[in-house]
């Protein structure tokens, strides 16, 4: 017999949990554990455990977060029609959404289950256990959930054989930006490997970088670092954030600290230094043979003078290289620059549905396409 059971606490999840054959360390327990306990404040995880019988045959991250008007749109230079429209779209989302997967990561963090177990079969189990926690959250806080989303499928996932599942549930498929992944190369072993394969211009491109950053010093952060730092991180990582063109939460203050507690050596911090001031930061998790590129800031007024961005980006990579990964995932958001030093672009697409009328579907879609536009962009090839 299938069944579910639903938990609110890393602390309730069984011992199997962390013995299923997963390679997403997104879904294992000493993350989760830090995400509990450094979570935004409008977002809340759920944890859902699949059995046949006694066995646990699958596994779903199920976050309700409540978007604020705030929140979704927050330092605009936009003109008076843009702010309106803005606002618009704002009041229509304001209000509960509950997303299966982890909101605050891109790529599909928030499932897996055994082949113990049809595809359809499981997926209609974690929608009865949205639909107990939608339940929860109208009877603990008289507020109705007005979306629910599955989140950052890539184009070759097997989810996609389920779109009549979807489309029964009156889930819609929307394309999102893509995923921007660097792919190593077996001749890279060393930063001089991976620049030595660029061509002229960009090889160019790298040296005006690297000259540029000579003032500033980079090192590793420690545990200890991250209390010592601790404002300035978040203030760093707010530059960024603050001026990024949507948003669904703002990072706890210590989100950086208890991942660093919880993962160790997994997780990475490293700080930009002029002057033996702390003006950028940015950080890596380790996910088996991929390196994760995770959040990261700057003072806005130093970027332009020494490409602080893009030498994270060439850090990033560079990392990556010499401790051997994979690849690099680079996420969404700046796919032109990101794909200047590499990474290709990953389609994904995510599902999802207004949960009041058809009507409000369609209204969704649109909004969809407003909030995460597929732009037109330009691929650079440095190889």
């Amino acid at each position: 017999m299938i069944h579910y059971k639903l938990y609110n606490s890393v602390n309730q999840l069984p011992s199997a949990w962390d013995e299923l054959p997963i390679a997403d360390l997104f879904l294992k327990t000493p993350f989760l554990k830090a995400l509990e306990q450094s979570s935004p404040n409008n977002i809340n995880s759920y944890f859902v455990g699949v059995f046949s019988s006694e066995t646990l045959v699958g596994i779903a991250i199920l976050q309700s977060v409540e978007l604020v008007s705030d929140d979704i749109f927050r330092k605009t230079s936009d003109s008076r029609i843009k702010q309106i429209g803005k606002q618009l779209v704002s009041n229509f989302l304001k209000g509960n959404a509950i997303v299966v997967g982890n909101l605050m990561h891109t790529g599909q963090h928030g499932l897996f289950f055994t082949s113990e177990i049809e595809q359809d079969q499981f997926l209609e189990i974690v929608l009865k256990a949205v639909s107990e926690v939608s339940d929860l959250i109208q009877q603990n806080f008289g507020k109705k959930v007005r979306i629910i989303a599955f989140k950052d499928f890539f184009e070759t996932d097997t989810i996609h054989l389920s779109e009549p599942f979807f489309r029964r549930h009156q889930f819609f498929k929307a394309r999102v930006q893509p995923n921007m992944i660097l792919n190593k190369r077996d001749s890279w072993t060393t930063m001089a490997n991976y620049v030595s394969a660029f061509n002229k211009k960009y090889r160019r491109r790298y040296r005006t970088a690297i000259k540029k950053k000579e003032p500033i010093s980079s090192r590793e952060l420690s545990l200890e670092d991250l209390t010592l730092y601790n404002d300035q991180l978040y203030q760093l990582y707010e530059n960024v954030s603050d001026n990024a063109g949507v948003n669904s939460f703002k990072l706890h203050k210590d989100h950086f600290y208890q991942l660093k507690s919880h993962l160790g050596d997994h997780f990475k911090v490293f700080g930009y230094f002029l002057d033996q001031v702390l003006v950028g930061v940015y950080s890596l998790i380790y996910n088996n043979d991929c390196l994760e590129t995770y959040f990261l800031g700057y003072e806005p007024e130093l970027q332009h003078q020494h490409q602080m961005y893009l030498n994270m980006l060439f850090d990033m990579a560079g990392y990556g290289i010499s401790q051997n990964f994979e690849s690099v995932i680079f996420a969404r958001t700046a796919m032109e620059i990101k794909s200047s030093i590499g990474a290709k672009p990953n389609e994904m697409s995510i599902y999802l549905k207004h949960t009041n009328t058809l009507i409000a579907n369609k209204i969704l879609q649109l909004v969809v396409k407003f909030m995460n536009p597929v732009k037109d962009w330009e691929e650079r090839h440095p190889f």
